[in-house]
């Protein structure tokens, strides 16, 4: 872009303009340490249910996608993992109307996803939740760093197409960030879990890896509480 200098008289004026980040979207990164006996539960139960039960079609393609009811099926580490995240969440959230009680708690729901060598998400978000999460059981790379197995979680800038609809090639500028992208992308890795908020549109990258990556989402839906059982 051609600047424009500003002058008064033989003065030039000094530029003192800041921009500040407004209206950020929160997205949570955190990585389970010590976690390899809760993954091992975690896989055993997911590959029995899988042997069980034909799974079902939402935003995967190809692959297998369990039921939504995985916290009555998944056992005590389908609890834990979901306490964990629940907690978590709770760190990056406030009720700005609460005084000495909660108005509401956490609804969950949890989900399974395997996904074999070519499997894929396509984009989507989940309308009435508050927050969303993935957590990663085996990331199926088998310790591999090669960016060409793909599969990774793909999040989409909110303000589009508006922003690129006049100009789409000119980007905001921030003193020492890179220019905006339309979309972030995020690699898996065993033991991470992701939270995001529930409208922010996402996706995975077709999975190129040899193994089976194993995954599990949670919804977190944020459910009223009548005054009389607020505690």
């Amino acid at each position: 872009m051609a600047a424009t200098k500003v002058t008064f008289g033989a003065k030039q004026a000094r530029a003192t303009a800041q921009a500040a980040s407004l209206f950020d979207t929160p997205v949570i990164v955190d990585q389970l340490h010590d976690a390899e006996e809760m993954n091992a539960a975690l896989k055993a139960v997911i590959t029995k249910r899988m042997s069980q039960d034909e799974g079902i079609t939402i935003s995967n393609v190809g692959g297998w996608h369990s039921d939504t009811r995985m916290l009555e099926w998944g056992g005590e580490a389908a609890f834990a993992l979901c306490e964990k995240m629940i907690a978590t969440a709770d760190r990056f959230t406030v009720d700005i109307k609460a005084k000495d009680q909660p108005r509401y708690k956490w609804l969950p729901e949890m989900w399974a996803n395997v996904s074999p060598p070519g499997a894929s998400n396509g984009q989507h978000s989940h309308p009435g939740c508050f927050w969303s999460a993935v957590y990663y059981v085996d990331d199926g790379y088998g310790g591999s760093a090669d960016p060409n197995l793909g599969g990774e979680l793909v999040f989409f800038d909110p303000r589009m197409p508006m922003i690129r609809m006049n100009a789409p090639d000119l980007r905001f500028r921030r003193p020492g960030q890179p220019p905006d992208h339309d979309e972030n992308r995020m690699r898996p890795a065993t033991g991470r879990f992701v939270i995001f908020p529930s409208w922010l549109n996402h996706a995975v990258r077709p999975y190129n890896g040899k193994g089976r990556r194993i995954s599990i989402a949670v919804n977190l839906t944020a459910y009223p509480l009548p005054a009389a059982n607020r505690s």
